[in-house]
């Protein structure tokens, strides 16, 4: 003797999933839009990795890399022109003081740009998560299962799938 089950999954599932992949192609489309207008803001800045730099000397800044590189560069030559002093341990008197504020307010920029590529590499990130996972629960959401089930009269249990 036999018996049928069928299984339904928990309402909204299906919704839940189809949210959730909408979601993530937001989150792609508005990683990649913001990426490519940091880069471009960067581009039109018309900066050049230093030739000194540990590397992408000579590169145009507009990305994530060229950015550091140059940022690190920066560090390098102020630190040169202020014998490894740092602003605050210059004294108010020094002329090299403000270059070495200079170095450190573009630094700064570099860094942000750095991190804005960062935060969008993490939303794109997230997004193909969210597309995934809504489309794990869009397919637990859109289908009932029923399991023929047998009886323990010696025989295996036996289960399928419609």
């Amino acid at each position: 003797m036999s018996s049928s089950v069928t299984v339904r999954p928990a309402k909204g599932v299906r919704g839940i999933g189809i949210v959730s992949i909408v979601a993530g192609i937001v989150m792609i489309i508005a990683g990649v839009v913001v990426w490519f207008i940091v880069s471009s803001t960067l581009s039109d800045e018309q900066i050049t990795v230093s030739e000194d730099a540990s590397m992408a000397a000579g590169q145009e800044v507009a990305g994530p890399f060229t950015a550091y590189a140059q940022a690190d560069i920066i560090n390098q030559h102020a630190m040169e022109a202020s014998g490894g002093m740092t602003y605050a341990q210059l004294d108010r008197e020094d002329p090299t003081r403000d270059t070495v504020m200079n170095a450190s307010f573009l630094r700064a920029s570099l860094f942000t740009s750095v991190v804005a590529f960062g935060v969008c590499a993490l939303v794109i990130g997230l997004g193909v998560m969210f597309i995934l996972v809504g489309y794990a629960f869009s397919r637990l959401g859109g289908s009932s299962s029923a399991a023929v089930v047998s009886t323990p009269t010696g025989g295996p249990t036996s289960t399928s799938t419609a």
